[in-house]
């Protein structure tokens, strides 16, 4: 979860900040620009429902699912990181010499040693910078967030040298045939990282959870499909969502009761809550988790009305106990339906549209709540979601692919994207302008890729 904290918005400019190298602490370092890129071509998931044989609205009501954007062949990480940042670069009139640390996030391995930041530097070439800081961070889909720590870390170290930093999260998120499948993605997101951000990462303010689990992982090199285990991955989930927020809550109060403020912290605290968005169905639970949190916290709950009216049967149960249970999941669901349709539902659009982008999932909200302008009133702010402003277009222009269509082309990408020496599948046609995509793979592996005018 990110808290939105208005501050003045960096301008464009290319010199260095003069807080650099003197001992000063830089302020509301953050999230300074953000560009979103998926794919042009997307298949129908009710369409996808009928082409499976499963019930009717198993993706659509069941996952929380409309549409699922996808890759040909000539479409891999390295393109689509190529496309976001020279997107972000040439959007925000930056120069590439302006950019002291590049990281990025990613689980979508093609190389076990060359990482897609190597990649990225083709970009920096005609400026001559080579003095760019950051490497690839994998672990799953949290390698996103992880890059934006550390570019967020650089710019508030001794190590600074006033330059921006830039995180790219990037995934093409696909499953072999079968229940999984419609839960895939792709996509890819660059942010712009520096002092006197508009979205400010909070200061001594995060949660973090980690735990070894066998839920989701690629143990097969040779494949992009990863081995799922669904219900532990679930699990493994929504123990996370408890874990982070309790510590966050901790954090919170902490916090509070040195400014001499005593009281719990509370949903209520959030204006605005944003996911990681596996499937959106995902997320409208997990807000009804984050109520049980806070329901089981307060230490004389009223559960004749208001926001806890009903639920007394649940007072006494364990949160470990409840991760599989129907019940309370569908009870506090209910109870959170007007926090979830306020704070959480406008985020959903890319998620919904384009599906799982893995790393980048988050930002993909993070970018639909900040479109749908819900209460984001500062001017910094503004300037932040006018750079977003062709996104419902960019997805209305889409080129829509049926299912079987759609199953063709995963089949191709599955025969060829480990082989050397070919070209891979894929039109021009297919991209939108200023895509950047795979011409040829040769025969030492060597990858080579063009860019489609814009």
């Amino acid at each position: 979860m990110l808290s939105l904290l208005p501050a003045a918005l960096l301008g464009t400019g290319n010199h260095l900040s003069s807080a650099a190298g003197t001992g000063t602490w830089p302020k509301d370092v953050g999230i300074l620009a953000l560009e979103v890129y998926f794919p042009a071509q997307y298949v129908e998931q009710e369409e996808l429902e009928r082409y499976d044989g499963v019930e009717a609205g198993k993706y659509t009501r069941g996952l929380g699912q409309q549409q699922m954007g996808f890759c040909a062949a000539h479409e891999d990480i390295n393109s689509l990181c190529l496309t976001v940042v020279q997107r972000l670069v040439e959007r925000g009139r930056l120069s590439w010499d302006a950019i002291g640390r590049l990281e990025v996030g990613t689980e979508t391995v093609i190389d076990k040693s060359k990482a897609v930041k190597t990649v990225l530097m083709q970009l920096f070439h005609d400026s001559g910078n080579t003095d760019v800081e950051g490497i690839d961070t994998t672990n799953a889909c949290y390698g996103g967030t992880a890059s934006l720590f550390n570019a967020a870390a650089w710019v508030e170290s001794s190590a600074w040298d006033g330059r921006y930093a830039v995180v790219v999260c990037g995934d093409i998120a696909v499953y072999a045939t079968g229940n999984a499948r419609p839960t895939g993605g792709a996509g890819a997101i660059a942010m712009l990282v520096g002092p006197n951000a508009p979205l400010v990462l909070e200061r001594g303010l995060r949660g973090t959870h980690m735990e070894h689990a066998y839920d989701f992982y690629k143990p097969d090199l040779a494949s992009e499909y990863p081995v799922v285990d669904g219900q532990l991955s679930i699990q493994c989930y929504l123990r996370a969502l408890d874990r982070c927020y309790a510590v966050y809550r901790r954090k919170a109060e902490s916090q509070w009761q040195q400014a001499g403020i005593q009281r719990p912290f509370t949903l209520d605290d959030f204006k605005f809550i944003i996911f990681h968005t596996p499937f959106c169905k995902l997320v409208q639970k997990s807000v009804g988790r984050l109520l049980l949190n806070d329901f089981l916290a307060t230490p004389n709950p009223d559960t004749a009305t208001g926001l806890y009216k009903g639920l007394q049967p649940f007072r006494g149960v364990k949160l470990e106990d409840t991760y599989t249970s129907k019940e309370v999941e569908k009870a506090f669901q209910a109870a959170s339906q007007e926090i979830f349709n306020q704070k959480t539902k406008p985020s959903l659009l890319l998620s919904s549209r384009n599906g799982n982008m893995y790393t980048p999932s988050m930002y993909g909200c993070l970018a639909s709540l900040l479109l749908a302008g819900a209460g984001l009133a500062h001017k910094a702010l503004l300037l932040l979601v006018s750079s977003l402003a062709d996104l419902p277009a960019r997805l209305d222009a889409r080129k829509r692919v049926a299912p079987q269509d759609f199953a063709k082309i995963m089949k191709q990408r599955e025969e060829t994207h480990h082989l050397a020496d070919h070209a891979p599948h894929g039109s021009q046609a297919d991209l939108f302008p200023g895509t950047w995509y795979l011409t040829r793979v040769d025969a030492k592996y060597r990858r080579e890729y063009a860019r489609k005018p814009v």
